[in-house]
């Protein structure tokens, strides 16, 4: 099946009965990178952690950028942010959702993406994000798309204070789909009629519990597995090839060293 770049050729059909919705992954789906990221820069900022943690993340972020997700560095990620997170006012986390959004995200957002999910919601159809990002940045996102709502990591908090460990699991593969059969049971949706979205491999589980999963921005082994199965492929990516190419041909510690020196100019603002 021929690849296809243009959100005008998405297969989306007028309102069916039985409640269908649409759900998106939202790192390299509906935004350019990591999420979690532009929550790690703005609480860097805030002075929540050190240079040396702030590097780490940085590192990771351009690891992702050049070669995708992998379950792995999703783990390394998550036990790192956790960390992180620990003793963190949730009032501030919410109040800087905004913040983060405005400074780091907004930009960053697909226009493909963002019309195939408005195309959804001109149609009668619920749009949820799904993604391992923070609940409380995940329902900034969703809210300022105009989303019907968002499921997200649950970080556990104490007396308004995050302790550092999740509720539950992250929501990262085989949970995605566990996340969306139970909001479909909630919500009465049906699933069979329903859409949904991603570009990593790792949400093969969230993209086989619809009837009409699509590939957007896909990772090498989810494109295989998209066309090897006659699902659509999204590639918005395409209106910056220059851009992406420049991307990928830069080596890694060239990669680290142009967010690291993004990190230290913040670095100085904030202690003006």
């Amino acid at each position: 099946m021929p690849e296809q770049s243009r959100a005008a050729a998405v297969p989306v059909e007028p309102p069916q009965t039985g409640h269908a919705a649409a759900f998106f992954d939202v790192d390299n789906t509906m935004m350019r990178g990591a999420s979690l990221f532009a929550v790690a820069r703005k609480m860097y900022s805030r002075g929540a952690f050190s240079v040396r943690h702030a590097l780490w993340i940085a590192a990771h972020q351009a690891s992702f950028l050049l070669r995708g997700e992998d379950l792995a560095s999703v783990h390394r990620v998550r036990d790192q942010a956790l960390a992180l997170a620990a003793g963190i006012l949730v009032d501030d986390m919410a109040a800087l959702g905004d913040e983060i959004y405005d400074e780091f995200i907004a930009s960053r957002i697909w226009p493909g993406t963002r019309a195939l999910a408005q195309a959804h919601l001109d149609a009668g159809r619920p749009v949820w994000l799904v993604t391992a990002t923070p609940l409380e940045v995940a329902d900034v996102i969703a809210a300022r798309l105009g989303l019907s709502g968002a499921l997200g990591t649950v970080v556990d908090q104490h007396e308004g204070v995050y302790t550092g460990q999740l509720v539950g699991e992250i929501l990262h593969g085989p949970a995605k789909a566990a996340a969306v059969t139970e909001l479909a049971a909630r919500e009465s949706l049906d699933l069979s009629a329903s859409w949904a979205y991603s570009d990593s491999y790792n949400d093969v589980p969230l993209l086989t519990v619809v009837g009409h999963p699509v590939a957007i921005n896909p990772d090498v082994r989810l494109r295989r597995h998209a066309l090897a199965h006659n699902w659509p492929v999204y590639d918005f990516r395409r209106g910056r090839r220059a851009a992406t190419i420049g991307i990928r041909a830069a080596t890694y510690s060239g990669a680290v060293y142009g967010l690291w020196r993004g990190l230290q100019m913040m670095r100085r603002r904030f202690h003006r």
